[in-house]
């Protein structure tokens, strides 16, 4: 689930969805704001394949950045912990 697996592919692995969330956080933002980027930018890849990335899973990928120190949660914004 956090790594990719036989069952899991890369792209839907915790650590792949929550390294592509970290991209969209130059500056913070609400959660929701997070996830409506997160859907804009999956629409427009035009893959085969469609990749979505569901809600809870994406909730999954802001707790594990949280629970690794990578993201923290100021004034209702995600951000970058400063390191």
């Amino acid at each position: 689930m956090i790594l990719p697996s036989k069952h899991l592919p890369q792209d839907r692995a915790l650590l792949t969805v929550g390294g592509h969330v970290l991209t969209f956080l130059a500056r913070p933002k609400t959660v929701s704001a997070l996830w409506e980027e997160l859907n804009r930018q999956e629409q427009g890849l035009g893959t085969a394949r469609p990749r979505r990335i569901t809600y809870d899973w994406f909730v999954l990928a802001l707790d594990l950045l949280y629970s690794i120190g990578t993201i923290e949660l100021e004034n209702g914004l995600v951000a970058r912990r400063e390191v």
